[in-house]
């Protein structure tokens, strides 16, 4: 039976995103198209491959089964055409990179507009998202993680500053009104501005001098969910409200206007900066092959 290889790679990409919806972000097709695609699939199997609620899909057993036999060949059916690219003068093509929201602040400007300049028949799609994800599943060519929450059997490649460091700071009228903190345990009696992963986590705040690590879960006036919410606590600590904890050189304007001011400098913990990654044993596409190259130039 001849199938529409369309269909078959709509059902792939609403299969691996959970839903339409997601399933539309991702690929940049309208969810309708992608449903009536999905239904004509249907149609023609004579069997139904997801079950629909009104929240969420998940493949029905056929749906499940169909999947797991799709995955490897319309992979190698996207690496047959990328094959092409070898015989073009310049590599052309959409790459789609995950990241989180402070390596699209603080990395990708000083690395997308000279590689767009330098590759113009490439299309970058960057999707920013702050918790773990699988980069497959989201329909993603590679993602840039902090080697702590880098995923298994991936090639990881540095990209920007291979240095970064978290800084506290407040506001000069707050630490005024209510003392400069000298010890990371005083924070335990200030008002602190905290951060939330979209799980629901909030990330302690982590301290470490002369080898001695001390974490702390102080409490404040305002939590907010960490990627989109941060300019919010960025700006409530510059209005006084309390203590922020955020990469250095995301407070670094605010410092320079004197603004905010750091506070436990002599605490101030310093990390390893983040990675590109992607899987090691697909082929490669050109776009992402002439992006793991201009970054390691």
């Amino acid at each position: 039976m001849a199938l529409e290889l369309n269909d078959l790679g709509a059902f792939v990409t609403v299969t691996r995103a959970g839903g339409f919806r997601d399933g539309a972000r991702v690929s940049g097709v309208s969810a309708s198209s992608l449903s009536a695609a999905v239904r004509r699939l249907e149609t023609r199997l004579g069997v139904r491959l997801l079950n629909r609620t009104t929240r969420s899909i998940s493949p029905t057993e056929a749906g499940a089964r169909l999947l797991e036999r799709l995955t490897p060949a319309l992979g190698e059916i996207e690496a047959a055409m990328d094959v092409v690219n070898a015989f073009r003068d310049r590599p052309a093509g959409t790459l789609k990179l995950n990241v989180p929201s402070a390596v699209a602040r603080l990395v990708l400007p000083g690395v997308v507009p000279p590689f767009l300049k330098a590759y113009p028949d490439i299309r970058l799609e960057v999707i920013v998202e702050d918790g773990f994800v699988d980069i497959l599943a989201e329909g993603c060519d590679a993602g840039i993680r902090y080697d702590e929450r880098l995923e298994q059997d991936m090639i990881a490649v540095p990209i920007g500053p291979r240095v970064q460091c978290l800084a506290t700071a407040a506001s000069p009228a707050y630490l005024a009104a209510r003392g400069v903190p000298d010890h990371p345990r005083d924070l335990l009696g200030h008002a602190c501005l905290r951060g939330q992963f979209a799980s629901g986590a909030t990330p302690v705040w982590e301290f470490e001098r002369d080898g001695e690590v001390v974490r702390v879960d102080p409490t404040g006036p305002l939590l907010v969910r960490l990627g989109a919410g941060v300019d919010l606590a960025v700006d409530a600590a510059i209005a006084g409200l309390g203590v922020i904890q955020l990469f250095e050189d995301w407070l670094r304007p605010a410092f320079d206007a004197g603004l905010l001011v750091p506070v436990l400098e002599p605490w101030r913990q310093s990390f390893s900066g983040p990675f590109l990654y992607y899987p090691g044993r697909r082929h490669v596409p050109a776009p992402l092959r002439a992006f793991v190259d201009f970054i390691r130039r």
